[in-house]
């Protein structure tokens, strides 16, 4: 994520020290966004070293095409394609690959996008703006019990089937299409609000979250990305929403204990499974003086682990 206006990365330093990189390594930077991270890979790599970095927005890709480097290749797709977009750069195995997972500051920022309700505008929502359905056109087809489920899953919104029963009631009097007419049923089916969030925050985040996939997109690219690692390659995510740290904690965990096998199995100690990763450190959040300088940074978490 980054900062409106400047795009300040966070954990900038924190997360390529953690990639501990190898001047001559291969790296992937899943989530280029406007290529904070991805500056400061190259500037750590010597000229035998190669970073590929991948985005599914296409503002994104044009962003990084000002990159004019050999060692550096940008592939449109989602970071749930790691494994693709690793083979369609040529690459086969790497020292390292980085997320930084959620939604970008330029595509909140970016008004027609759709993204927040402090701009009046078509309600899309889509990271790629090239396929997929937006938000509008699901709104205008899901039932009841599908919107309440986002809602509530996604937003971890108690109102959540009143709000989508205003919102299907809503649409037999008109279509609803831009982030103003989503805000305003939200708003007032909302009773209590939370000092200093608008009502329709978890809402906006729930449909974002549904209409990109973003949480299944991190279950499928984490095993990727494992598959992708060298032995001694690092994985470092950085999360801004609880339901993203959860998938990633597990995974991480799960991964750097060893099967669960029934007791009792004859197995020699050499025929026992052995977990893939280890734990480096503790989660990592931003300081208070990063936070004070850019107020986004504050529900970052990041993770790393190490192949074995």
């Amino acid at each position: 994520m980054t900062a409106g206006g400047t795009h300040v990365t966070v954990l900038l330093d924190e997360a390529v020290q953690s990639l501990a990189i190898k001047p001559e390594g291969v790296y992937m930077d899943a989530t280029f966004g406007r290529g904070g991270h991805s500056r400061r890979i190259l500037a750590a790599l010597n000229e035998r070293g190669r970073l590929v970095a991948v985005d599914r927005d296409p503002s994104a890709i044009a962003a990084g095409a000002i990159i004019n480097d050999s060692r550096f290749q940008l592939v449109h797709r989602a970071f749930g394609e790691i494994a693709e977009a690793a083979r369609e750069a040529g690459v086969q195995d790497v020292d390292g690959i980085l997320f930084d997972v959620g939604v970008s500051s330029p595509q909140i920022d970016d008004g027609g996008r759709g993204f927040s309700f402090r701009h009046d505008a078509p309600l899309d929502m889509r990271m790629d703006t090239t396929q997929g359905e937006t938000a509008a056109e699901w709104l205008a087809r899901a039932e009841i019990r599908d919107i309440t489920e986002v809602i509530r899953n996604y937003g971890e919104e108690r109102f959540a089937f009143q709000i989508a029963k205003k919102v299907v009631a809503a649409r037999l009097e008109q279509p609803i299409v831009t982030t103003a007419q989503f805000a305003a049923i939200v708003r007032a089916t909302v009773r209590t609000r939370e000092p200093g969030q608008d009502p329709a925050t978890r809402s906006f985040q729930a449909l974002r979250i549904h209409i990109n996939q973003e949480l299944r997109q991190l279950e499928v690219a984490l095993p990727q990305a494992l598959d992708l690692l060298k032995p001694g390659g690092r994985l470092v995510v950085i999360s801004f929403h609880s339901l993203e740290d959860r998938i990633v904690k597990n995974f991480m965990r799960a991964q750097s204990s060893a099967d669960d096998l029934p007791k009792g199995l004859p197995l020699r100690a050499d025929q026992l499974p052995q977990p893939k990763l280890r734990l480096i450190g503790k989660m990592i959040k931003p300081s208070a003086a990063e936070i004070a300088a850019n107020p986004r940074a504050r529900s970052a978490v990041m993770r790393v682990a190490e192949k074995l």
